[in-house]
């Protein structure tokens, strides 16, 4: 399971980094890598997706052991 939870954070932060400079500068950087292949693009920001839900989840995992 450690290497799913190491590959959904490693799918997050490039997540996070591209929402910056979406923010900071205008710039989608999954667009200008694979440009117009819309459902590629697509299924990138779904494996980002899931791969946030699996650390939220386990964000509250970690909070539920360290309160025992």
């Amino acid at each position: 399971m450690a290497i799913i939870q190491k590959i959904a954070l490693t799918f997050t932060i490039i997540g996070a980094i591209n929402w910056g400079l979406i923010g900071l500068l205008d710039f989608n950087l999954v667009n200008a890598l694979f440009g117009k292949m819309d459902m590629l693009e697509n299924l990138i920001y779904i494996i980002v997706g899931i791969c946030g839900l699996i650390n939220l989840g386990l964000l509250f995992t970690r909070l539920y052991q360290e309160d025992k």
